[in-house]
């Protein structure tokens, strides 16, 4: 399977350039030329339009100026200025295990896979084994906007949209520019460096993009907790992506995308590696005439490595050398022409995980193999929807359904001793099952940019392989899957208001409350050991609320959630606790000044609230506030100088306390360099 995928990849590629090659010399052709029919046809690179009752849901749209000017360069702190956004831990994807990379919206998190579903062009981005989200591989600089919705239930985006929807979307050409790039470095010897060429792709156009990044990285241990064998968290990842939109008759386009990613990391000790690789192929077929419809498959090769060190003997203990996985799935929508007053979709999804694990336990006194482990399984969803939109003048409203039929199969767990006889070996009974969905809306325009809103919904999440038969450590607490965990279950309602009366002002306020049954959560047995269990519920309830303001080249955008959630079972010690690494508040704002044509200065403070470490409360991540600094100077041409700060006022961002044992997220970091083009 890796090596026909990898094939493929090759031939997607292959084909762009191919396609691109004699593109190039069609540009040296006169103008007059191109037949009337031919200039009417326009590439887009998107999807279908977003449809009218879309509003219904809480949505924050995350601009292209937004993305590419953050004081960090990555995306998750882009999505962080939408408050609710959180990943299981505070640390970004340069001083964090890949595997605690889950995205969630609304306060629903507790362990470290995503609720919520990531969108890249439409494909799922999550890692098939883990559930984690590469956000190495998403570079800022290559997108267009995000859409984030909260809350919303699975409807047409697939299962998995538990706590939300995070669409990212590409940019295309015109936006790139045909020559693009930025090489920065910052006060540690750190670089970061990006680049990409475009330009017209067979009536179309096509991207080549990629991105490097490396850093010694910074001491994560408090000066106080330092040994010998502590070590920087030091990262190295890279990224290459190869993108084509080409039209096909007069009212379909073609999409294809390539990505290939590697990226390696360091925590807390020398020889704590982890890495992650990535290979994702996709074609994407979208029609706009009067039967609309948007065809996508895709296949993803992954694969995780990580070394656990003792901290106490500063060995290793325990080697993941190996976890294989594949995703491999698409989708179909349609959109029947049924008036002018209806905007009805029809389609279906399907997604297969499959992968396993190969670790070796080994002895932190003798060095000796204890174990050789191997697990794995395979996870299906095949997914049917239907959704309609009905407009009644200044009155929208909004009705859909979604039937799942899911297997969870062909789980195993065995333990090897050295020799390779069979210390344990368990295969567990395939299942399966039909899951329905459902949500609703309306949407009522005012008058005067006040909108009106009100929504209820219901969503699906099957538990991930890891939660399943992955065993995992942080030392000295071990956490153990199990086979046995049931579906989550979304259950939720909200109302808001917005209000933007013209290009200056906009204002978001909503209200919710989210119910997650059977919540997967790492539940405490004993002081070192942690199971996954579904457990009752998980129950958030609370405010989000934006504004954004423009005077003149002056603006203010500012975004606060307030969430009250209680992890819920009968009779358990956690019983009416927060979920663990749950924040009540979050918040973030931002005052930019434009200046010329591309000059920006733009201060942003963001602020997380206390946390608790596990489902006990017993280990406290104290409240933190940030400050970030953006700022582009035009220098000559398409070029500019870019200075950058991250947590200026160097805060202690504790993103680990498991009884004292902490660790720390970025500490001041200041970059400066040159970016070219848009």
């Amino acid at each position: 399977m890796r090596q026909t995928f990898r094939s493929s990849l090759f031939l997607t590629v292959a084909g762009l350039s191919a396609i691109w090659a004699p593109t190039a010399l069609a540009q040296e052709t006169d103008a007059d030329t191109v037949t009337e029919e031919e200039a009417l046809i326009v590439v887009t690179g998107e999807g279908l339009d977003q449809t009218p009752a879309s509003p219904a849901y809480d949505t924050q749209l995350i601009e292209r100026e937004q993305l590419v000017a953050t004081s960090s360069g990555r995306i998750e702190d882009a999505l962080a200025s939408v408050a609710g956004f959180q990943q299981f831990r505070r640390s970004d994807s340069r001083s964090s295990n890949p595997s605690a990379q889950g995205a969630t919206l609304r306060s629903l998190g507790g362990n470290a896979t995503s609720r919520a579903l990531v969108l890249l062009d439409g494909v799922p981005m999550a890692d098939p084994f883990f559930g984690f989200i590469p956000f190495t591989a998403i570079a800022p600089e290559r997108l267009a906007q995000v859409r984030v919705t909260r809350g919303g239930g699975s409807g047409p985006f697939g299962a998995g949209a538990l706590a939300g929807t995070i669409e990212l979307d590409s940019a295309d050409a015109t936006t790139l520019g045909s020559f693009g790039g930025h090489v920065y470095v910052n006060d540690r010897g750190g670089t970061e460096s990006a680049a990409h060429v475009a330009g017209d792709l067979a009536g179309g156009f096509g991207v080549i993009s990629g991105r490097w990044d490396r850093d010694k990285g910074f001491f994560t241990t408090p000066p106080a907790d330092r040994v010998d064998a502590s070590a920087r968290a030091a990262y190295d990842s890279w990224s290459v992506q190869a993108r084509g939109v080409t039209p096909v008759g007069d009212t379909m386009e073609l999409q294809a995308r390539g990505l290939i990613y590697d990226d390696r990391r360091t925590l807390r000790f020398d020889g704590a590696d982890s890495s992650s690789t990535g290979q994702d192929a996709s074609l994407r077929l979208v029609g706009r005439g009067d039967w609309q419809f948007d065809a996508l498959a895709y296949v993803q090769a992954r694969n995780f490595t990580n070394t656990v060190i003792s901290s106490t003997r500063f060995v290793p203990v325990l080697d993941q050398r190996n976890t294989p996985s594949t995703g491999l799935g698409g989708k179909f929508e349609i959109r029947p022409p049924v008036g002018d007053s209806n905007v009805l979709r029809l389609g279906m999804d399907y997604r297969r995980s499959d992968g396993e694990l190969f670790e070796t336990a080994i002895s932190a006194f003798s060095g000796a193999v204890r174990e050789r482990r191997n697990a794995g399984g395979t996870n299906t969803d095949l997914g049917f929807f239907f959704e309609n939109d009905l407009l009644l003048g200044p009155l929208t409203l909004t009705a859909g359904a979604r039937l799942d039929r899911y297997t969870i199969r062909d789980g195993f767990y065995v333990a090897r001793s050295d020799d390779g006889a069979v210390l344990l070996e368990q295969r567990f009974a395939d299942r399966s099952g039909w899951e329905e969905s459902f949500r609703g809306g309306a949407v009522f325009d005012v008058g005067g940019g006040l909108r009106l809103r009100a929504a209820a919904y219901t969503g699906l999440r099957l538990p991930t392989l890891n939660e399943l038969y992955r065993p995992f450590v942080v030392f000295p607490v071990t956490t153990n899957a199990n086979a046995a965990l049931e579906n989550e279950r979304l259950e939720g309602f909200e109302a808001g208001i917005d209000f933007a009366p013209g290009d200056t002002f906009d204002f978001s306020l909503t209200a919710f409350q989210n119910r997650v049954k059977g919540a997967i959560a790492n539940v405490t047995l004993d002081p070192v050991t942690r199971q996954r269990r579904n457990i009752d519920a998980i129950e958030a309830r609370g405010i989000e609320a934006s504004l954004g303001l423009g005077l003149g080249d002056l603006r203010f955008d500012g975004s606060l959630a307030y969430t009250d959630a209680e992890a819920q079972q009968a009779d358990a010690a956690f019983d009416g606790n927060r979920p663990s690494q749950t924040p009540a508040w979050v918040g973030g704002a931002t005052v930019s000044y434009r200046f010329g044509e591309s000059g920006l200065v733009a201060a942003n403070l963001r602020h997380v609230g206390r946390q608790f470490e596990d489902d006990l409360e017993s280990d406290v991540l104290p409240a933190v506030t940030t400050f970030g600094l953006f700022a582009q100077v035009p220098v000559t041409g398409d070029a500019s100088l870019v200075l950058r700060g991250e947590n200026l006022t160097d805060e202690d961002i504790v993103t680990r306390n498991q009884g004292g044992s902490i660790d720390y997220g970025t500490p001041r970091t200041v970059w400066i360099g040159i970016r070219i083009g848009g």
